[in-house]
Parts: C-alpha cells; sequence; structure tokens
C-alpha cells in the first residue's frame, strides 16, 4: 500500500515547541487536532538517520553473522546487537557511508560489498527515525576504532545458524537488529 509522502493522516498541528535538546536528540511537543477533531498531544523524539548492518560471512562450517555486546544503560542490560550507528555530527552523510564507517568501527570489519536491504522506523508512534539496513559481504578484518562510550562493546563472529537459535530463543531482543535480520532474510540474501 502506497501512502503518499505528504499525507497528513488529516492530523493538524496547531502548536509545537522543543522541550528539550542535546546533540543527539531532540523532544518536540505538539499539540495536535485528530481526524476525528478532537485535540491531543504529541511528544516527539526527533533523531538523525541510522544504519543497521548484517555482516555475512563464510566460517568452516558455513554463513556466519558478526553481533556486537555492549551494556545499554536505558534498559540496564548487556545486549546482542548487530552493528549499528548514526552520524549526529554529520547528518547529511550518505547511509553507505555511514554504514561503512559504522561496521569498521565497531568491528574492525571493512565490506568489499555493501547492500541497502531497505529502510525501517525505530519508533514511529513516538520518534521520527528512519534507518537503513545494509548487507555486508566479502568481509577483511581490521582493528576496531570504537568512541569512549563504546569501551565495553565486544564482538563476535558467530553462526548463522546460532544467531537464529538465538533469536528464537529470545536471547537477541534489540528490535533493530531482529528487523534487521527479518529484511535480509525475506530478500533471501541469507
Amino acid at each position: 500500500m502506497d501512502i503518499p509522502p505528504d499525507d497528513d493522516g488529516g492530523f493538524v498541528t496547531l502548536s509545537s515547541r522543543v522541550v528539550y535538546e542535546n546533540p543527539w536528540t531532540r523532544l518536540r511537543e505538539d499539540i495536535i487536532r485528530r481526524p476525528d477533531g478532537g485535540e491531543g498531544l504529541y511528544g516527539v523524539v526527533e533523531r538523525t538517520e541510522f544504519v543497521v548492518i548484517v555482516p555475512l560471512g563464510e566460517g568452516p562450517d558455513g554463513p556466519t553473522v558478526t553481533l556486537v555486546r555492549q551494556y545499554r544503560y536505558p534498559v540496564r542490560a548487556r545486549l546482542w546487537e548487530l552493528p549499528m550507528g548514526m552520524w549526529e555530527h554529520r547528518p547529511d552523510t550518505d547511509p553507505e557511508i555511514v554504514a561503512r564507517g559504522e561496521l569498521e568501527e565497531e568491528t574492525g570489519l571493512r565490506a568489499g560489498q555493501l547492500r541497502h536491504a531497505g529502510t525501517l522506523y525505530q519508533g514511529p508512534g513516538y520518534s521520527t527515525q528512519r534507518g537503513h539496513v545494509y548487507l555486508a559481504t566479502d568481509l577483511t578484518q581490521g582493528e576496531p576504532r570504537r568512541e569512549t562510550t563504546e569501551g565495553d562493546m565486544t564482538c563476535h563472529t558467530i553462526p548463522l545458524a546460532e544467531v537464529e537459535r538465538m533469536i528464537g530463543a529470545g536471547d537477541i531482543t534489540c528490535m533493530a537488529t531482529l528487523a534487521a535480520m527479518t529484511l535480509v532474510r525475506a530478500r533471501r540474501w541469507l
């Protein structure tokens, strides 16, 4: 189903104000009129675009996927994730360049080939943030160049069958990781 990009859904913005802002996130509060005529409030989180990369390699027993594991303060848990990120200080950078940069930064991997699998929204009920999913193949290992905030991150190359088992068992709970794996699998690239 195609929805025109200018479709307002019948919503009218009556007023809008920024209530919080930092280098990564801006929180906007909109007073709106819904299609039924009632008024309401929307808190909208604005963030720059991000990328998620599925690094697909070949191991002795078949395909592998490289995951990272890091502590995520907001949920107070160490999560398994695909490499991902955004360049908040360079928001207009081509997503493919960001994907190559984030892959190398977090894992040390360089992709000989990068294929755009599609786009997704992180949380469209509250956020404008859109992500781009890439499949990275023809991988060459180098040294990671992690940011200070990624100091506890570890990198793991795992057989694809084990990654899929981890998804089924609920060991991987990152929504962007699950969506990216699903998108790449739906394209029959795995």
